[in-house]
Protein backbone atom coordinates (compact mmCIF):
# COMPACT_ATOMS: atom_id res chain seq x y z
CA UNK A 1 0.00 0.00 0.00
CA UNK A 2 1.26 3.46 -0.94
CA UNK A 3 1.74 5.92 1.91
CA UNK A 4 -0.96 8.36 0.82
CA UNK A 5 0.08 11.91 1.81
CA UNK A 6 -2.45 13.58 4.12
CA UNK A 7 -2.54 17.29 4.96
CA UNK A 8 -3.71 18.76 8.28
CA UNK A 9 -3.02 21.67 10.61
CA UNK A 10 -4.15 22.08 14.25
CA UNK A 11 -5.64 25.53 13.46
CA UNK A 12 -8.45 23.90 11.41
CA UNK A 13 -10.42 23.04 14.55
CA UNK A 14 -9.20 25.87 16.78
CA UNK A 15 -12.07 28.23 16.17
CA UNK A 16 -14.26 29.31 19.07
CA UNK A 17 -17.82 29.75 17.82
CA UNK A 18 -21.12 30.38 19.63
CA UNK A 19 -22.71 27.11 20.84
CA UNK A 20 -25.69 27.46 18.48
CA UNK A 21 -23.44 27.93 15.40
CA UNK A 22 -24.12 25.46 12.55
CA UNK A 23 -20.48 25.17 11.43
CA UNK A 24 -18.90 21.94 12.80
CA UNK A 25 -15.49 23.41 13.58
CA UNK A 26 -14.31 20.35 15.57
CA UNK A 27 -14.90 17.93 12.69
CA UNK A 28 -11.33 18.23 11.33
CA UNK A 29 -9.64 17.18 14.58
CA UNK A 30 -12.35 14.54 15.09
CA UNK A 31 -11.74 13.10 11.62
CA UNK A 32 -7.99 12.93 12.16
CA UNK A 33 -8.51 11.06 15.45
CA UNK A 34 -11.07 8.75 13.81
CA UNK A 35 -8.56 7.85 11.07
CA UNK A 36 -5.97 6.96 13.73
CA UNK A 37 -8.44 5.03 15.88
CA UNK A 38 -9.59 2.92 12.93
CA UNK A 39 -6.13 2.27 11.47
CA UNK A 40 -6.98 4.30 8.35
CA UNK A 41 -3.93 6.57 8.74
CA UNK A 42 -0.66 6.86 10.62
CA UNK A 43 1.07 10.02 11.92
CA UNK A 44 3.87 9.46 9.38
CA UNK A 45 1.45 10.23 6.51
CA UNK A 46 0.70 13.75 7.69
CA UNK A 47 2.11 16.98 6.25
CA UNK A 48 1.47 20.40 7.85
CA UNK A 49 1.08 23.49 5.67
CA UNK A 50 2.84 26.80 6.35
CA UNK A 51 0.40 29.75 6.40
CA UNK A 52 -0.06 31.39 3.02
CA UNK A 53 1.02 35.01 2.61
CA UNK A 54 -1.47 37.75 1.82
CA UNK A 55 0.47 38.39 -1.42
CA UNK A 56 -0.18 34.82 -2.57
CA UNK A 57 -3.89 35.11 -1.79
CA UNK A 58 -3.97 38.36 -3.79
CA UNK A 59 -3.05 36.42 -6.94
CA UNK A 60 -6.71 35.29 -6.88
CA UNK A 61 -8.59 37.70 -4.57
CA UNK A 62 -8.99 41.49 -4.52
CA UNK A 63 -6.20 43.24 -2.57
CA UNK A 64 -8.57 45.40 -0.51
CA UNK A 65 -10.73 42.40 0.48
CA UNK A 66 -7.69 40.35 1.55
CA UNK A 67 -6.25 43.23 3.59
CA UNK A 68 -9.58 43.99 5.29
CA UNK A 69 -10.05 40.35 6.28
CA UNK A 70 -6.52 39.95 7.65
CA UNK A 71 -6.64 43.21 9.64
CA UNK A 72 -10.17 42.63 10.95
CA UNK A 73 -11.65 45.67 9.20
CA UNK A 74 -14.25 43.94 7.01
CA UNK A 75 -17.68 45.60 7.21
CA UNK A 76 -20.24 43.82 9.42
CA UNK A 77 -22.38 42.92 6.40
CA UNK A 78 -19.42 41.23 4.71
CA UNK A 79 -18.76 39.14 7.84
CA UNK A 80 -22.43 38.25 8.09
CA UNK A 81 -22.34 36.95 4.53
CA UNK A 82 -19.31 34.79 5.42
CA UNK A 83 -21.08 33.50 8.54
CA UNK A 84 -18.21 33.73 11.05
CA UNK A 85 -17.34 36.34 13.67
CA UNK A 86 -13.85 37.75 12.95
CA UNK A 87 -10.94 36.62 15.13
CA UNK A 88 -7.17 36.16 14.92
CA UNK A 89 -7.85 32.40 15.08
CA UNK A 90 -10.08 32.68 11.98
CA UNK A 91 -7.27 34.44 10.07
CA UNK A 92 -4.75 31.79 11.12
CA UNK A 93 -7.12 28.96 10.20
CA UNK A 94 -7.96 30.52 6.83
CA UNK A 95 -4.33 31.13 5.78
CA UNK A 96 -3.32 27.60 6.83
CA UNK A 97 -6.29 25.91 5.15
CA UNK A 98 -5.78 27.59 1.75
CA UNK A 99 -2.06 26.75 1.97
CA UNK A 100 -3.07 23.19 2.85
CA UNK A 101 -5.00 22.69 -0.38
CA UNK A 102 -2.04 24.02 -2.41
CA UNK A 103 0.26 21.62 -0.53
CA UNK A 104 -2.23 18.79 -1.20
CA UNK A 105 -2.16 19.61 -4.93
CA UNK A 106 1.66 19.58 -5.01
CA UNK A 107 1.82 16.28 -3.11
CA UNK A 108 -0.74 14.74 -5.49
CA UNK A 109 1.40 15.71 -8.49
CA UNK A 110 4.35 13.98 -6.81
CA UNK A 111 2.56 10.87 -5.44
CA UNK A 112 -0.52 10.47 -7.66
CA UNK A 113 -2.92 11.20 -4.80
CA UNK A 114 -3.15 13.37 -1.71
CA UNK A 115 -6.01 14.10 0.71
CA UNK A 116 -6.70 17.26 2.72
CA UNK A 117 -8.59 17.13 6.03
CA UNK A 118 -10.35 20.41 5.24
CA UNK A 119 -10.83 22.54 2.10
CA UNK A 120 -13.49 23.11 -0.50
CA UNK A 121 -14.14 26.80 0.23
CA UNK A 122 -15.97 27.15 -3.05
CA UNK A 123 -18.38 30.01 -2.14
CA UNK A 124 -15.51 32.52 -1.87
CA UNK A 125 -15.60 35.07 -4.71
CA UNK A 126 -13.04 37.59 -5.98
CA UNK A 127 -13.93 40.36 -3.52
CA UNK A 128 -16.23 38.79 -0.94
CA UNK A 129 -16.73 35.61 1.08
CA UNK A 130 -19.94 33.65 1.53
CA UNK A 131 -21.32 30.50 3.14
CA UNK A 132 -18.40 29.88 5.58
CA UNK A 133 -15.88 30.42 2.74
CA UNK A 134 -13.39 33.30 2.93
CA UNK A 135 -10.69 32.57 0.32
CA UNK A 136 -11.19 30.05 -2.48
CA UNK A 137 -8.60 27.36 -1.75
CA UNK A 138 -9.48 25.38 -4.90
CA UNK A 139 -8.83 28.27 -7.28
CA UNK A 140 -5.73 29.40 -5.35
CA UNK A 141 -4.27 25.88 -5.45
CA UNK A 142 -5.05 25.45 -9.16
CA UNK A 143 -3.58 28.84 -10.04
CA UNK A 144 -0.42 28.21 -8.00
CA UNK A 145 0.33 24.73 -9.37
CA UNK A 146 -0.35 25.81 -12.96
CA UNK A 147 2.24 28.59 -12.51
CA UNK A 148 4.76 26.58 -10.46
CA UNK A 149 4.56 23.19 -12.20
CA UNK A 150 3.83 24.49 -15.71
CA UNK A 151 0.62 22.50 -15.89
CA UNK A 152 -1.61 22.86 -18.92
CA UNK A 153 -4.93 22.49 -17.08
CA UNK A 154 -6.49 21.68 -13.71
CA UNK A 155 -10.03 20.30 -13.38
CA UNK A 156 -11.98 21.31 -10.28
CA UNK A 157 -14.49 18.48 -9.86
CA UNK A 158 -16.88 19.66 -7.18
CA UNK A 159 -19.31 17.10 -5.72
CA UNK A 160 -20.39 19.11 -2.69
CA UNK A 161 -24.20 19.37 -2.44
CA UNK A 162 -23.97 23.16 -2.92
CA UNK A 163 -22.95 24.79 -6.19
CA UNK A 164 -19.37 26.07 -6.20
CA UNK A 165 -20.48 29.56 -7.22
CA UNK A 166 -17.23 31.27 -6.20
CA UNK A 167 -15.16 28.70 -8.10
CA UNK A 168 -17.48 29.26 -11.08
CA UNK A 169 -16.88 33.01 -11.27
CA UNK A 170 -13.16 32.83 -10.41
CA UNK A 171 -12.36 30.00 -12.84
CA UNK A 172 -13.21 32.30 -15.76
CA UNK A 173 -10.51 34.75 -14.61
CA UNK A 174 -7.63 32.24 -14.87
CA UNK A 175 -6.40 30.30 -17.87
CA UNK A 176 -6.19 26.54 -17.50
CA UNK A 177 -8.76 26.12 -14.70
CA UNK A 178 -11.86 24.10 -15.65
CA UNK A 179 -14.73 24.20 -13.15
CA UNK A 180 -17.40 21.50 -12.85
CA UNK A 181 -20.07 21.47 -10.15
CA UNK A 182 -22.49 18.59 -9.54
CA UNK A 183 -24.98 19.95 -7.03
CA UNK A 184 -28.56 20.05 -5.79
CA UNK A 185 -30.56 22.60 -7.79
CA UNK A 186 -32.81 23.56 -4.86
CA UNK A 187 -29.96 24.14 -2.41
CA UNK A 188 -27.78 27.16 -1.49
CA UNK A 189 -26.80 29.44 -3.17
CA UNK A 190 -30.20 30.51 -4.45
CA UNK A 191 -28.54 32.42 -7.30
CA UNK A 192 -26.25 30.03 -9.17
CA UNK A 193 -23.27 31.17 -11.26
CA UNK A 194 -21.96 29.61 -14.48
CA UNK A 195 -19.21 27.03 -14.00
CA UNK A 196 -17.69 25.62 -17.18
CA UNK A 197 -19.93 22.61 -16.46
CA UNK A 198 -22.94 22.61 -14.12
CA UNK A 199 -24.86 19.40 -13.44
CA UNK A 200 -28.00 20.20 -11.46
CA UNK A 201 -29.70 17.40 -9.52
CA UNK A 202 -33.22 17.55 -8.13
CA UNK A 203 -33.63 17.05 -4.39
CA UNK A 204 -34.08 13.45 -3.28
CA UNK A 205 -31.74 11.91 -5.89
CA UNK A 206 -30.61 8.42 -4.76
CA UNK A 207 -27.32 6.50 -4.90
CA UNK A 208 -27.75 4.87 -8.30
CA UNK A 209 -28.70 7.97 -10.30
CA UNK A 210 -26.12 10.08 -8.47
CA UNK A 211 -23.16 7.77 -8.98
CA UNK A 212 -24.03 7.25 -12.66
CA UNK A 213 -24.04 11.04 -13.11
CA UNK A 214 -20.67 11.45 -11.36
CA UNK A 215 -19.09 8.59 -13.34
CA UNK A 216 -20.32 9.75 -16.75
CA UNK A 217 -19.48 13.41 -16.11
CA UNK A 218 -15.91 12.80 -14.94
CA UNK A 219 -15.18 10.32 -17.75
CA UNK A 220 -16.44 12.85 -20.32
CA UNK A 221 -14.45 15.76 -18.87
CA UNK A 222 -11.25 13.71 -18.88
CA UNK A 223 -11.84 12.76 -22.52
CA UNK A 224 -12.47 16.38 -23.51
CA UNK A 225 -9.80 18.18 -21.44
CA UNK A 226 -7.11 15.64 -20.47
CA UNK A 227 -6.33 17.66 -17.31
CA UNK A 228 -2.91 17.44 -15.66
CA UNK A 229 -4.49 17.42 -12.18
CA UNK A 230 -7.95 16.90 -10.68
CA UNK A 231 -8.95 18.86 -7.57
CA UNK A 232 -11.83 16.85 -6.11
CA UNK A 233 -14.26 18.35 -3.60
CA UNK A 234 -15.64 15.27 -1.81
CA UNK A 235 -18.34 17.05 0.19
CA UNK A 236 -20.46 14.65 2.27
CA UNK A 237 -23.39 17.06 2.58
CA UNK A 238 -25.03 14.95 -0.16
CA UNK A 239 -25.77 12.42 2.63
CA UNK A 240 -29.46 11.72 3.32
CA UNK A 241 -29.14 12.83 6.97
CA UNK A 242 -27.00 15.93 6.43
CA UNK A 243 -28.35 19.02 8.23
CA UNK A 244 -27.94 21.22 5.13
CA UNK A 245 -28.30 18.71 2.27
CA UNK A 246 -31.36 17.76 0.23
CA UNK A 247 -30.15 14.61 -1.56
CA UNK A 248 -30.79 11.01 -0.55
CA UNK A 249 -27.31 9.45 -0.64
CA UNK A 250 -26.42 6.67 1.82
CA UNK A 251 -23.05 6.16 3.51
CA UNK A 252 -22.39 3.30 1.07
CA UNK A 253 -23.21 5.79 -1.70
CA UNK A 254 -20.56 8.17 -0.37
CA UNK A 255 -17.98 5.38 -0.48
CA UNK A 256 -18.98 4.33 -4.00
CA UNK A 257 -18.85 7.91 -5.25
CA UNK A 258 -15.35 8.45 -3.83
CA UNK A 259 -14.17 5.07 -5.11
CA UNK A 260 -15.56 5.91 -8.57
CA UNK A 261 -13.87 9.31 -8.78
CA UNK A 262 -10.51 8.08 -7.48
CA UNK A 263 -10.63 4.97 -9.73
CA UNK A 264 -11.30 7.01 -12.87
CA UNK A 265 -8.43 9.39 -12.06
CA UNK A 266 -6.07 6.51 -11.30
CA UNK A 267 -7.01 4.61 -14.49
CA UNK A 268 -6.43 7.77 -16.55
CA UNK A 269 -3.08 8.29 -14.76
CA UNK A 270 -4.13 11.79 -13.64
CA UNK A 271 -3.00 12.95 -10.19
CA UNK A 272 -5.92 13.68 -7.84
CA UNK A 273 -5.94 16.00 -4.83
CA UNK A 274 -9.08 15.71 -2.69
CA UNK A 275 -10.53 18.04 -0.08
CA UNK A 276 -13.25 16.91 2.32
CA UNK A 277 -15.68 19.77 1.59
CA UNK A 278 -18.98 20.26 3.37
CA UNK A 279 -20.71 17.98 5.85
CA UNK A 280 -23.04 19.11 8.62
CA UNK A 281 -24.31 17.09 11.57
CA UNK A 282 -24.63 17.49 15.33
CA UNK A 283 -23.44 13.87 15.61
CA UNK A 284 -19.64 14.10 15.54
CA UNK A 285 -19.10 10.35 15.11
CA UNK A 286 -21.47 10.08 12.15
CA UNK A 287 -19.78 13.05 10.50
CA UNK A 288 -16.34 11.42 10.92
CA UNK A 289 -17.70 8.17 9.47
CA UNK A 290 -19.09 9.99 6.42
CA UNK A 291 -15.86 11.91 5.74
CA UNK A 292 -13.76 8.78 6.35
CA UNK A 293 -15.29 7.09 3.27
CA UNK A 294 -12.89 9.13 1.10
CA UNK A 295 -9.89 7.77 3.03
CA UNK A 296 -11.25 4.19 2.97
CA UNK A 297 -11.71 4.45 -0.81
CA UNK A 298 -8.19 5.84 -1.29
CA UNK A 299 -6.64 3.08 0.86
CA UNK A 300 -8.63 0.54 -1.16
CA UNK A 301 -7.06 1.76 -4.43
CA UNK A 302 -3.56 2.75 -3.30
Amino acid sequence: MTMIPLVYHASYSKLALPSHHKFPTTKYANLRQYLFDNQLATPAQFHAPIAMTAQDVMQVHQKEYVEQFITGTLPTMALRRIGFPWSEALVERTLHSVAGTTLTASLAIEHGISLHLTGGYHHAHYDFGSGYCIFNDLIIAAQKVIAAKQLHSVLIFDCDVHQGDGSATLSHRHNGIISCSIHCKENFPSRKQSSHYDIELSKGVDDKAYIETVEQTLALLIRIHQPDLILYDAGVDIHQNDDLGLLNISQEGLFRRDLTVLSIAKSANIPIAAVIGGGYSRDALQLSQRHSQLFIAANHLW
